[in-house]
């Protein structure tokens, strides 16, 4: 009997697998099927930006926990031409997304153009309230320094 329930185990640990994106895995510890999952993204439109997240995932719970962190920054080269060809709406444009639930939670990144500061912004937020909150993580990126960057016009 424990023996078929540990292989039952062991095979939807391993066909839950690793995601080609995924670069670390943190085991939470011995009794628990919670790992942290840390996954590199490179932003479709402005591929000089890499996005690492990290999030909790429960292997054999129908519910994977919401809470997330995300941390951006330049890796490569960043063109006006790639900033333009962005949406500059205030929701921004949703750069990455994956289930957490099958009860309709998802994890959705996305990216946002400060104007102002000339900086990308990178939300990365659960769509389902969790403990009275939505979980979210916020990471910025600058444009000084690349040739995206505008000078500001002189008064």
């Amino acid at each position: 009997m424990w023996k078929k329930l540990m292989l039952g185990g062991i095979a939807v640990l391993m066909l839950s697998g690793c995601d080609k994106n995924e670069v670390g895995d943190v085991s939470l510890g011995l009794f628990t099927t919670k790992d942290i999952k840390i996954e590199v993204l490179a932003d479709p439109l402005v591929p000089g930006v890499t996005c690492h997240m990290s999030n909790v995932v429960a292997d054999l719970n129908f519910a994977d926990p919401s809470d997330m962190s995300i941390s951006c920054r330049q890796t490569g080269q960043i063109t006006a031409a790639m900033v333009a060809a962005i949406d500059k709406s205030k929701s921004g444009d949703i750069v990455f997304k994956k289930s957490k639930s099958i009860f309709f939670k998802s994890l959705k990144i996305r990216r946002i153009y400060d104007e102002t500061s000339q900086s990308l912004l990178y939300l990365a937020y659960s769509t389902k309230e969790t403990s009275g909150s939505y979980k979210h993580s916020m990471s910025t990126v600058p444009l000084w320094g690349t040739e995206a960057y505008q000078m500001p016009a002189q008064p």
